[in-house]
Parts: C-alpha cells; structure tokens; sequence
C-alpha cells in the first residue's frame, strides 16, 4: 500500500490530527500514571526520572507496534475495519463501564517482578535497584532525610541485587502505556497509513507527555468529563476509518479537516463542561498531593 499522503498540505493536516488524537488520550494516560505515583508514594523528586525512562521505553514499543500495524495493513488491507470496530467498541466500554480503584500491589506484573526479583520495602535514592549493603542500598529516601530500617535490606544475603519500589512504578508506568498504545496506535492508523506520519506524531505527541503531566497532575479532579469526549473521539475515529472511503468522496481528499475540528471540539467540550461543573468547588486539598510526596513507601 503506497503512503496515503498525497500533498504537503494533506501530510500536515493528517500530522495534526494524528498528533491531536494522540495528545488526548495521553491525557487519560495521565490519570493512571498519577494514580501509581500515588500508589507508591513516589517523591516528587524522582517522578521526572520514573517519566523519563518511561518515556523512552513507551517510544521503543510504539515504534515496534507502528512497524507491526504497518506490516499488517499492508498484508490485509481488511484489518481497517478490524481497527475502526475495535475502537468504537472500546469508546463504548469506556462510556458505560466506571473505572474501580486498582490494587496495584495485586496487578499480575508487580506479583511477577516480586518472584523475579526482591524488593526493598524503602526507596533508597534514585536507584531502580540496590545491592545489599552496597552504599546505594544504606541511602536515605531523598537526600537529607533520616534513613529508616528496611526488612529486605537488612536480611538480604550481601552483594544480593534488589529492586526498589520505583522500580516497581516504571514497569507499571511502561505496562500502562502498552494498554493505552493498543487504542492510540490504531486510532492514528484512521487518519493516515503514512508510517512517518504516524510515528512522528506519536513521538512528538509522547515527547511532551511529562511536561503535560506536571502541568494536569494537581487538576486531574477537574477534568471529570475528559473520559466522556475521550470516549466520543475514540468512536468518532473508528467510524471514520471504517467510512473512509464514503467520507472522501462526500468530503472530498481533505476530509480530514473536518475530523480534525470534530475531535478539537469534543475534546474542548468535555474540558469546558468539566471546569464548569467544579468552578465552585475548593482546589483539591493538600492532603491528597502530600500522598504522593511521602519519603518513602512501604509496598507489601
């Protein structure tokens, strides 16, 4: 299948709407990455850090899931629709279906790591793993804290590797991003089959999501209608891939513009109704950011 950009116009147009559908669902993204820092009590301090190499791993799955679809499409041009019904389906579930708080110390992945490897019941520094009574392993929390007992630490067998909790949040940071791929990569497939397309913008669109996550992370309890227009692009853009070829002779070769402000104005109809609805209501309160500004967590 030859590329499906045709102009340089075309090519931008189909950028930014892949790189507008990718930047929202980030925005969910988001919410669980906030929900593990929460979880495990990761300071602040090391958060960039977890994103960082979080990022830097999501990229290389990204990269190998777009090749994958590629190659996919390419093979059986049939599997479109297969995309475009997948995420209507799952724009669907995640309208009706309401999220319940997960016990990350039960997620499959976490019981996985703890019988691959030990792990300290204390954060030691920025370390994603320590050696038992290395100098890595006698540090404290975050510098100039007091250095608290840690059980694993102190029965561990000397010179025995160790992971740490956040060793623990950047697998479930990376292990969350894999989930969100599954949706974003197809969904960015209904606007282009342009491998650089699709590529670029996801990287751009990711290149930005740490940025994007210290700026929403102490508003993410406002944007409580995100999910709902989330939901109808989600919808919105499986619909559009399974009509493509009806909507470009309807449309005409840049349809795609008018996807682009159909996506642009879910996505701002859903944050506008959501800063509404809780203008009156008091900033979220300190109590729920110190949780994830804690020293130290204790993950059993």
């Amino acid at each position: 299948m030859a590329p499906s950009t045709t102009t340089t116009a075309g090519a931008l147009l189909k950028y930014l709407t892949g790189f507008v559908v990718e930047k929202s669902l980030a925005v969910d993204n988001i919410f669980v990455i906030a929900m593990i820092f929460g979880f495990f009590a990761v300071p602040p301090l090391y958060q960039h850090r977890v994103l960082f190499w979080g990022i830097l791993g999501a990229l290389l799955m990204r990269g190998g899931m777009i090749a994958l679809g590629t190659a996919l499409i390419v093979k059986f041009a049939w599997i479109i629709y297969v995309f475009g019904g997948f995420l209507i389906l799952t724009g669907v579930k995640m309208l009706l279906l309401r999220d319940k708080p997960a016990d990350m110390s039960s997620n499959p992945v976490v019981r996985l790591v703890r019988r691959m490897v030990p792990v300290t019941e204390r954060y030691h520094g920025a370390h994603f793993f320590v050696r038992a009574g290395s100098t890595g392993s006698e540090e404290p929390p975050v510098p100039g804290a007091t250095k608290e007992h840690d059980g694993v630490v102190a029965t561990a067998r000397k010179g025995l590797l160790l992971a740490t909790p956040l060793f623990l949040a950047l697998v479930l940071v990376e292990i969350t991003d894999l989930i969100f791929a599954v949706d974003s990569i197809p969904a960015i497939f209904a606007i282009t089959t342009d491998p650089f397309l699709v590529f670029t913008s996801n990287v751009f669109a990711i290149l930005g999501l740490r940025s994007l996550y210290f700026a929403l992370a102490g508003m993410i309890d406002r944007f409580q209608y995100l999910k709902v227009s989330l939901s109808f692009v989600l919808v919105v853009v499986g619909a559009k891939m399974m009509a493509h070829g009806w909507l470009k002779a309807w449309l005409g070769e840049h349809f795609n513009f008018y996807v682009l402000g159909m996506i642009a104005g879910i996505i701002g109809t859903g944050i506008v109704a959501s800063l509404v609805s809780t203008r009156r209501q008091p900033p979220p309160g300190d109590a729920a950011a110190s949780d994830s500004a804690l020293p130290h967590a204790e993950v059993r």
